[in-house]
């Protein structure tokens, strides 16, 4: 399996549970990679929920980092 392989399928995941989330994948290195989940708010325990097993698996099986981060796609932006 390859770094690409393992972020379609944890997108795929993802969709399942959330149909509408907007995904952005990044990779961070070889082994790295690092995935945006903009959702709604009632969603985001169910992506975390369906991603959280599969990233360890990742990890320890084929030494793939892979983080999601989920946020609520209509929370006001952060102003600094």
């Amino acid at each position: 399996m390859s770094l690409d392989d393992a972020i379609a399928e944890m997108k795929n995941k993802i969709l399942a549970v959330s149909p509408g989330a907007e995904i952005k994948a990044v990779k961070m290195s070889d082994e790295e990679a690092r995935l945006s989940v903009l959702a709604p708010a009632g969603n985001l325990d169910a992506i975390k929920s369906a991603t959280l097993q599969p990233a360890m698996d990742y990890l320890n099986k084929d030494g793939f980092d892979i983080q999601v981060f989920a946020y609520d796609k209509d929370a006001p932006p952060l102003k600094g």
